[in-house]
């Protein structure tokens, strides 16, 4: 990456917009057009669309400016946190939502997401989608595996759609949300920054956050069963030359594992049943033996 980054910025009026979405793309322009067409047929609110454009060069500039769509532009791929906050100065809501380019949100998405924050009550929280993936990766917070296709050209998305109601109640609401789509007040984002910039392009960037608004004061951590994504996995890490070494930043930032966070602290995947409290002290104090023993030893 260039020392001299240089950002366009493209503002497009927006008004009575109840989220603004956040999506960094990255030359993943048929990702991208099934991604933004779905968010407006297929949800029930008014939302600003915010992209921010890395490089751009298989027409996704132009494409954006002919869809009158709010973005952001580096001539260069300057990840996901720089992205991220350089699309954050376009948002117009009050709640910031981010996105993945390679996401189709499912009819309905946005209506359980408005009911859990206008019940919460409060701005300390992190409410994500649930998101429903080809293939099962082990991960306990997703849908998996429901092989609707993995790319653009073997998308069944009548199908898809046929089966929404019946998938989003195959998911409870779990904890521990961090993955996208997930959604703060801009206040929080405010509160801590937004992304940090350290973990560029982007690797351990989303626990970091959950962490951030974990000191923040932030407890409430929760999946929507019944809000629906489909993610096509389409691995834009594949194409990055640099992958900054995620976990061991984390590690050295906060004093603890990034997988103990997710654990302990997020409880990830299990069974919603509150606000999250610390980690017993016996669990950190081994968590603190095995950090001083991998600082030790790295």
């Amino acid at each position: 990456m260039n020392t001299l980054m240089n950002i366009s910025y493209n503002p497009v009026p927006t008004s009575d917009a109840l989220f603004s979405i956040i999506i960094p793309t990255w030359n993943n322009l048929e990702y991208l057009k099934i991604c933004v067409e779905s968010i407006r047929k297929n949800s029930a609110h008014k939302h600003q669309i915010v992209l921010h454009i890395n490089e751009g060069l298989d027409g996704t500039l132009e494409w954006a400016r002919q869809n009158n769509l709010a973005f952001t532009h580096s001539s260069e791929n300057i990840g996901i946190c720089f992205g991220c906050n350089a699309a954050y100065s376009l948002c117009t809501s009050d709640y910031i939502l981010y996105l993945n380019d390679d996401m189709y949100v499912c009819p309905d998405w946005d209506v359980a997401l408005a009911d859990e924050i206008k019940k919460s009550n409060s701005i300390y929280f992190y409410f994500s989608s649930t998101m429903i993936e080809w293939k099962d990766t082990g991960n306990p917070a997703v849908l998996a595996p429901y092989d609707f296709g993995s790319t653009p050209d073997t998308f069944r998305e009548e199908e898809l759609i046929l089966k929404t109601k019946e998938l989003s109640k195959l998911k409870k609401d779990w904890s521990g949300s961090m993955w996208p789509p997930s959604i703060m007040h801009r206040k929080m984002w405010d509160l801590i920054g937004g992304f940090s910039i350290e973990f560029s392009p982007g690797l351990y960037s989303d626990p970091d956050i959950c962490k951030k608004l974990w000191d923040a004061g932030c407890r409430n951590f929760k999946g929507i069963g019944s809000s629906l994504v489909y993610h096509f996995m389409s691995k834009s890490t594949g194409k990055i030359s640099y992958i900054n070494p995620g976990k061991n930043q984390f590690m050295k930032k906060w004093g603890i594992r990034a997988k103990f966070f997710k654990k302990h602290y997020l409880k990830m995947g299990e069974d919603y049943s509150g606000l999250l409290t610390e980690p017993k002290p016996e669990l950190m104090k081994k968590e603190n033996r095995i950090v001083a023993l991998k600082k030790l030893f790295s």
